[in-house]
C-alpha cells in the first residue's frame, strides 16, 4: 500500500499516511483542521549505468543507423568437369 505525505497548510503538521489507490485524499488537519495538502517526493527508482537510456546504443557521431558494406555478388560456380578434359 503506497505511503503518501501531507503537511497542513494553516499549522505546518506534517504527516504519512497508507492509503489505497481508490482511497479519497485527505482534505483536513487532523491537529487544526485546517487544509492538507499533499506533499511529493522523489522518484525511489533511480536507474543508473548504460543501458537505460535511447541513445546509449549510439555511435559517437549520433547516427541511429549503421553504415554497412553493400554484399557483394556470389563468385559463379566452376564448371562441372566433363569425361573429355579428364583424357
Amino acid at each position: 500500500m503506497p505511503t503518501y505525505a501531507y503537511a497542513c497548510k494553516d499549522c505546518g503538521h506534517a504527516f504519512d499516511v497508507f492509503q489505497s489507490f481508490t482511497d479519497s485524499t485527505l482534505t483536513s488537519c487532523p491537529e487544526c483542521q485546517g487544509a492538507l495538502r499533499k506533499k511529493f517526493n522523489s522518484v525511489g527508482v533511480v536507474f543508473k549505468g548504460s543501458g537505460f537510456y535511447r541513445t546509449d546504443s549510439r555511435d559517437a557521431k549520433g547516427s541511429t543507423v549503421s553504415a554497412a558494406a553493400p554484399a557483394a555478388a556470389p563468385a559463379p560456380a566452376p564448371a562441372p568437369a566433363t569425361a573429355a578434359a579428364a583424357s
